[in-house]
């Protein structure tokens, strides 16, 4: 059991304009007090965020993400949240180098399709459609998407992990939103869950552009 006293940093990342919503992220910026991914897992459990980041080198920037039941090698919420907190120019999760840029109040990084888990995108013929969605079964990992106005790159979106974790809906997904930009080819301005904001723009080499709005809403202690 880990006795170490540790602060836990809170941050809602993707949040709207106003600076509500986001997903909740929690940040451990010294991993060295959960030496092992079992001690991990279980705080990530404990805490039960979407995501809970781990910072093994705050200077280089290398990272360890779990959701509250499994281990990720990437995902784009808390890579977007520890580079703006740890005010990073890069960031190395185990699926590999994400290179990050500040712009304004936007934060973005830089990653591939291929370090995406499975997820099924699955379109709907309108934004009220994906807002009358109920949950489903656990089984399938869905990010629900449609159009608001396609000619601007405006869409709606909801996710549903289906993993039976405690996470039923997902808030606001970058991984599933960086998937969504190298299907369709475009920037996107994507509205999640209850009214995150989350931005793409594709680029060269297979790169997709992720970016959005971070904010600190509160140190924890455990």
């Amino acid at each position: 059991m880990n006795t170490t006293v540790t602060d836990i940093d809170v941050l809602r990342v993707f949040c709207a304009g106003d600076g509500r919503h986001g997903n909740a992220l929690g940040v451990v910026r010294d991993g060295r007090g959960y030496p092992d991914e079992a001690a991990r897992q279980a705080l990530a459990k404990e805490l039960g965020f979407s995501e809970t980041v781990f910072v093994d080198d705050p200077e280089r920037g290398t990272v360890d993400i779990y959701t509250p039941g499994l281990r990720l090698p990437f995902a784009g919420h808390p890579l977007v949240g520890a580079a703006w907190l740890l005010d990073l120019e890069v960031v190395h999760p185990p699926a590999g180098e994400v290179w990050v840029r500040g712009d304004g109040e936007f934060t973005w990084i830089e990653a591939r399709a291929e370090w995406v888990p499975p997820r099924t995108l699955r379109r709907y013929g309108s934004a009220a459609e994906v807002e009358a969605l109920d949950v489903p079964e656990p089984g399938e990992w869905i990010y629900a998407w449609a159009w608001e106005e396609e000619a601007a790159g405006r869409v709606r979106a909801r996710a549903f992990p289906g993993r039976g974790d405690g996470i039923d809906e997902d808030e606001a997904t970058g991984a599933a939103a960086l998937l969504l930009a190298a299907e369709l080819g475009r920037a996107l301005n994507i509205t999640q869950g209850r009214g995150s904001q989350l931005l793409t723009a594709p680029g060269p080499d297979g790169i997709v552009e992720l970016g959005g709005r971070v904010r600190l809403e509160r140190t924890l202690t455990v």
